[in-house]
């Protein structure tokens, strides 16, 4: 297993408990964040969950005419029910690139969104969400980073509510407050958003106009990713592939990548006293067209306001750099 070049040690009672959740082929930033939770000393990382994106679908829609699925095909958007294999393919792919291929489970979840508030998906990623919640044998807090769509801890919550009370959910999503409005990781399940903002469980939200800030640029990632490692190889060249195939879209813009995933190690990472990056908030629940419906009673989460973009990166930079000196490592 791949020993970590550190020269620093983390306290064990500073640690914590953490499962991912991503998304991670849905386009070419979940490799990245995916990468820095593994290289994460304050981390104990308890599993991995790699979850659908199935909004991104050649068929997800019978109005979509030829001229749009050809560039949707073009673009790598798979069928219906297939996006979270995709996701635990290149989960496995990155993990084997790294060399930490067994440091910790690695299951797939739901393969669609919920279709209703109310019926739960089980799946082995919400029942690795509740295993992890429900242990004993471990005092450390418990956390989850979802990068993505929110299915699978949702419907954990509804399969066993007493996890609400044992962990944290970190979020990449939603739109900007007080308004929202559309954003990719919500449309992916919004029955599921609703049903995590009007439960119990602490939820630490960084919505899209936060976690953009997190931008990078294509050089940028060529000097300081690239050269190091099989893993910064890889990452940066399927990045600008993707880059090229998306050619045709809006969205990305050519020569930047927005990294907004990887928050959800920096927020892990701030000082404890450093309560002005956040507001808390009573938790919104969410209208069919993503706007935020203030008008209910639900606890309060705690929403970001900013991200520290030169935390989150400069450690991930030097983290790699660290830990893969060389091509070939």
């Amino acid at each position: 297993m791949k020993k970590w070049n550190y020269l620093f040690n983390v306290p064990e009672q500073k640690r914590v408990r953490m499962i991912v959740h991503t998304d991670c082929k849905n386009e070419a930033d979940d490799q990245f964040a995916l990468a820095h939770h593994l290289m994460t000393p304050k981390f104990k990382i308890e599993g991995i969950i790699a979850g659908h994106f199935n909004l991104k679908t050649q068929d997800m829609s019978p109005h979509t005419d030829a001229a749009e699925f050809d560039k949707r095909k073009k673009a790598g958007y798979y069928a219906t029910g297939t996006t979270a294999q995709a996701s635990l393919e290149e989960v496995e792919k990155v993990l084997d690139l790294m060399g930490v291929t067994g440091i910790c489970p690695v299951v797939k979840g739901s393969e669609l969104p919920m279709v209703d508030e109310k019926t739960a998906i089980d799946s082995p990623g919400a029942q690795m969400i509740i295993r992890e919640a429900m242990r004993e044998d471990d005092d450390r807090p418990l956390f989850i980073g979802m990068l993505g769509g929110i299915t699978d801890l949702a419907c954990a919550i509804l399969l066993e509510p007493r996890i609400c009370e044992r962990m944290t959910a970190i979020w990449i999503g939603g739109g900007e407050y007080p308004n929202g409005g559309d954003e990719f990781n919500l449309a992916n399940d919004i029955n599921a958003a609703n049903v995590v903002f009007k439960s119990n469980m602490p939820v630490w939200q960084v919505p899209k106009n936060v976690y953009k800030e997190v931008s990078v640029s294509l050089a940028e990632l060529q000097l300081r990713v690239r050269p190091y490692g099989k893993i910064g190889n890889y990452i940066f060249t399927y990045m600008n592939e993707v880059n090229q195939n998306y050619a045709d879209f809006f969205w990305p813009h050519g020569e930047i990548w927005g990294l907004g995933d990887n928050p959800t190690v920096s927020v892990l990472m701030e000082e404890v006293e450093k309560t002005d990056i956040y507001d808390v908030v009573k938790a919104p629940s969410f209208n069919p067209d993503m706007t935020y419906d203030h008008s209910g009673n639900n606890r309060e989460i705690r929403v970001y306001n900013q991200a520290n973009a030169r935390l989150c990166m400069e450690d991930f930079y030097a983290k790699l750099q660290l830990n893969y000196p060389n091509p070939e490592d």
